[in-house]
């Protein structure tokens, strides 16, 4: 049995926002170590949703990232030679990566703009739970539901 992990190293806050959230997003948005390019990205994205009148830029990206985060996901799970998808609850921190994960990879498959343009506009389409980031939460919480029977293979 695998032994909990508990010794998460505190982030650093980044310097624009002193906000932890901002600075792991940076993280996942960074590609082959290019984090002034990262960095660069996700605050001009913030910067064009801030624009867009009166909003707080960072409100309105921890909204975004609260209607992405799954609550349920099927796991698999195998039980007497047969595989079941048995719904389960998604941990926290689970939640926040895929919540960042399926946005930026909703960014990157549009096309024809810019990496912050593609950015900000999958943020502002997640805060009104639109875009394809919503559609890949729905998929999930969709899966689980019709599983829910599998649910007592629980572990």
């Amino acid at each position: 049995m695998r032994h909990p992990l508990n010794n998460k190293h505190p982030r650093r806050p980044d310097s624009e926002y002193n906000s932890e959230a901002i600075s792991r997003f940076i993280n996942t948005v960074m590609l082959d170590g290019k984090k002034d390019t990262a960095r660069k990205v996700v605050y001009d994205a913030l910067t064009i949703i801030s624009k867009g009148g009166e909003v707080d830029a960072l409100e309105t990206f921890e909204t975004a990232i609260r209607n992405v985060s799954p609550l349920m996901e099927v796991r698999s799970r195998r039980v007497g030679g047969a595989n079941y998808q048995v719904p389960r609850e998604v941990p926290q921190q689970r939640r926040v990566s895929l919540a960042y994960r399926w946005l930026i990879n909703a960014a990157r498959a549009r096309k024809g703009k810019p990496m912050a343009q593609k950015l900000a506009d999958e943020i502002m389409l997640a805060v009104n739970n639109e875009g394809s980031a919503i559609k890949k939460k729905d998929d999930m919480h969709r899966m689980a539901d019709s599983n829910k029977a599998f649910a007592h293979f629980a572990w």
